[in-house]
């Protein structure tokens, strides 16, 4: 995959639609224990699934998903999706994961979160983003609480994973708190 693919762009990192080729990819990427562990990935995928689940994605026009790749050496590392929107309430839901811990704490995925938020209220033209996230990812908690996603709530004991329940933490943004703090910025 090249830079030509690029849709969105960062300092770091840029975003592009995946393609067939991104079910090996895919396969190896999330099958990583701990990558398994922050998405609460339970269920086993084989790589025709995973294929057919992009072949899915491409045809879906509910959602937006890219791949994340590095600007340094195109190396992919990770996906991020607007997904489940609903054009009348111009609501959508949000979900990252990079998939080697290698990658992680590095200021990727942050990155990919704000071109991604752009996009969604700047051309999408969504009011309200939300995502939710497992308590005991503390680290994306706080990317997410940094970048200006307020905590509405927890569902509680919502995920099995690894013989224990987990809380699940439901933020979201709103336009004018995107616009407040990113857009006003840069028109001064």
């Amino acid at each position: 995959m090249s830079r030509n693919s690029g849709m969105l762009w960062g300092e770091k990192v840029y975003l592009r639609p995946l393609n067939g080729e991104d079910a090996e990819l895919y396969y190896h990427m999330f099958y990583d224990a701990e990558a398994r562990r922050l998405t609460g990935t339970q269920k086993h995928i084989t790589k025709e699934q995973i294929a057919a689940y992009i072949e899915r994605k491409a045809e879906d026009d509910s959602g937006v998903l890219l791949m994340i790749a590095l600007k340094d050496n195109d190396e992919t590392i990770g996906d991020i999706a607007i997904q489940d929107m609903d054009r009348n309430n111009r609501t959508a839901n949000l979900r990252i994961a990079i998939g080697d811990e290698a990658h992680q704490g590095k200021g990727y995925g942050r990155e990919a979160l704000l071109l991604m938020l752009d996009y969604g209220f700047g051309i999408l033209n969504l009011h309200r983003i939300e995502l939710e996230v497992y308590a005991y990812n503390k680290r994306a908690a706080h990317v997410y609480e940094s970048i200006g996603f307020v905590r509405e709530g927890v569902r509680r004991q919502t995920l099995f994973y690894n013989h224990e329940y987990h809380d699940v933490i439901m933020m979201s943004m709103l336009e004018n708190e995107y616009r407040e703090r990113y857009i006003s910025t840069k028109v001064k």
